[in-house]
């Protein structure tokens, strides 16, 4: 096998594969360094991103030499990493099934192909499974050639076209392609006493044509046919990779602990449903013609607002919704896995996530505005779902002035923030569209009350006369990119002076070629240990302010921001949360935030042009 990795490929050095309810990421040089089998938010069982000796699955050349390129299968979500040796060229074909949309017959299946493309190419298998987080090293055993293992309730079966050994608790194959030859590795995601069923290559390359037809599928349905349709597409099938169909959430990204600051301790888990980003996605999706995606949202949203209506969870503090669950709806809590050393060092290494238990205003907002777009572009709401609205909405118009935690999940004191306000704003506002257009019962002199109030304590307690801008909270004089946002939910016009001498002062202050900081690191102490030393620009942010000039009628300046932004995404045109100063992508990964932020700027941004 090729030498050891001693740091391990860079994040944005990955691609994923899923199958609608888990992903993997695997790396340029063909190893899986992350797989949690079942579902998103499960214990993984490879986590070699996150530590060396935390499991992962290698497939690639013996030849240190190697050079490697990865694509995707044209208009899909399999990728394919090519690997060219002074021997030959030969690729690795990695796929999760997926045959068809709301399959009660699917198996996950995580598929390796290995092709000869020229030459004779000599390869390592080696796979090394650590499940629960690296917390227990399995047996490994072998049974009618198949290979076998547990990670709690769920077993998990290798089959392959070669023999595999097994020793020291994982599993390796040698195999030499020539030209035209393959092999084939599987890796069957089973219950307790369920059969493997093998693999062979006539069944994977039913899979694979199956699985091409299943993502060319969805992405036909899409009505973007702009100036940047393949930056469009790619951002909406990897948006779609992060929707788990079983549920109908949409997760924020499908990994944990990806540090936005390498060696720091900004490391949160984000693969569970954010109200906030899952409600932007169903937007994005929504503007691209997509509307499955958006009523299985809205009845994940809907189970949740029973759940807590039935179990009559005190409401007061927290509001109706919580920030995030996970994928049953649960809430899951924080905890430090000290086992694990970190992405290149950054410690601590985290599942669960503490903005379960903030106040986040805004969330109401976010959801309210894409449920409206479903109302108006989908199929339409049910009785029901109004009922839960008008219930939200009640409590918000009680609430809306406390101090939060703020769209950015500050851990530090409570405050004001101006985004809290705008999307409280755009919650009672899209109830009064809603209502209006289609005879909803609601009061709407109550609403109409409400939206004023909010409005004028924007204009007045938000707004620095001597910045001549509005700040990330009342009374302060600190920018958030947010705040760029108001002509995007109808807030203000773009052109109104308020919002352009706004978006001068960002400019001045928080942009640096196209990039966006979320805030003034250097001015705000969000309450995370360590300060905001190395804090990246934030890339839905820096989409934002594309939208932005966009809006303010600057399309040149957009045009150029834009293409600026597409240099900074990696080799498949995928991104992280972040970029730090060396332009190296950080945070989780893939993060849907910053893809969605893409689809809605390009859009925008196509429609000017075209005007």
């Amino acid at each position: 096998m090729r030498a050891e990795r001693p740091d391990g490929p860079s994040i944005a050095d990955h691609g994923l594969v899923g199958d609608l309810r888990t992903a993997a990421l695997v790396a340029t040089d063909g190893t899986i360094d992350w797989f949690c089998p079942g579902r998103f938010d499960a214990p993984s069982v490879f986590a070699s991103i996150l530590d060396p000796d935390a499991g992962s699955w290698r497939l690639g050349p013996d030849d240190e030499e190697a050079r490697s390129q990865q694509y995707y299968h044209p208009e899909t979500n399999i990728l394919v990493t090519r690997f060219m040796t002074e021997q030959g060229v030969v690729e690795v074909q990695d796929f999760m099934p997926v045959l068809r949309a709301h399959d009660p017959d699917h198996r996950q299946r995580l598929v390796r192909r290995v092709v000869g493309l020229r030459g004779c190419v000599e390869l390592t298998m080696a796979m090394s499974p650590r499940p629960d987080y690296a917390t227990t090293m399995p047996e490994l055993s072998t049974e009618d050639d198949v290979v076998r293992f547990a990670d709690g309730d769920v077993h998990l079966a290798l089959s392959s076209t070669v023999d595999v050994e097994v020793a020291d608790h994982a599993a390796t194959a040698h195999v030499a392609l020539r030209t035209g030859e393959s092999a084939l590795f599987v890796l069957e995601v089973l219950a307790p006493g369920e059969p493997a069923r093998g693999c062979s290559e006539a069944d994977v390359d039913e899979l694979f044509d199956a699985t091409a037809g299943f993502w060319r599928g969805w992405l036909a349905q899409s009505t973007y046919t702009g100036r940047w349709r393949e930056w469009v597409d790619r951002s909406a099938l990897t948006l779609k990779l992060l929707c788990h169909e079983p549920s109908g959430g949409i997760i924020a990204a499908p990994t944990t602990s990806l540090p936005e600051h390498i060696g720091g301790t900004r490391n949160w888990d984000y693969r569970y449903v954010w109200v906030r980003d899952a409600a932007f996605s169903v937007y994005a999706l929504l503007r691209l013609g997509f509307t499955d995606e958006a009523s299985a949202f809205v009845r994940f949203l809907s189970e949740r607002l029973g759940e807590a209506a039935d179990d009559g969870v005190d409401t007061e503090e927290l509001g109706p919704l919580r920030v995030l669950y996970d994928l049953d709806g649960a809430i899951p809590h924080e905890r430090e896995l000290d086992h694990l050393a970190g992405h290149r060092g950054s410690r601590p290494v985290r599942v669960g996530n503490g903005a379960v238990d903030q106040l986040q205003l805004d969330v109401y907002g976010e959801l309210i505005d894409s449920v409206y777009l479903f109302d108006k572009h989908g199929r339409g709401i049910s009785h029901d779902a109004w009922t839960d609205l008008r219930r939200i909405v009640s409590w918000l118009m009680d609430n809306w002035e406390r101090p939060d935690a703020g769209m950015w999940e500050i851990r530090g004191e409570p405050r004001t923030h101006t985004t809290s306000l705008v999307m409280s704003w755009v919650a009672v506002e899209r109830m009064m569209r809603v209502a209006r257009r289609r005879g909803l019962p609601g009061d709407l002199t109550e609403l109409a009350a409400t939206r004023d109030a909010i409005y004028e304590r924007v204009m007045t307690e938000c707004w620095n006369d001597e910045l001549g801008a509005f700040t990330a909270f009342e009374g302060g004089d600190v920018l958030d990119a947010g705040t760029l946002l108001m002509p995007m939910v109808k807030m203000l016009a773009p052109d109104d002076p308020r919002f352009l001498s706004t978006l001068a002062l960002v400019e001045e202050r928080l942009v640096s070629d196209s990039l966006v900081l979320r805030y003034d690191a250097d001015t705000f102490d969000d309450g995370v240990e360590g300060g905001a030393d190395g804090e990246g620009t934030f890339s839905l942010c820096s989409f934002w302010y594309v939208e932005a000039l966009t809006r303010a009628g600057r399309l040149d300046d957009a045009r150029l921001a834009l293409e600026k932004m597409f240099t900074y995404a990696n080799h498949l045109g995928q991104y992280a949360e972040q970029v730090g100063l060396n332009g190296e992508q950080l945070g989780n990964f893939p993060q849907g935030f910053t893809h969605l932020g893409l689809i809605s700027a390009v859009i925008n941004l196509d429609r000017s042009l075209d005007a």
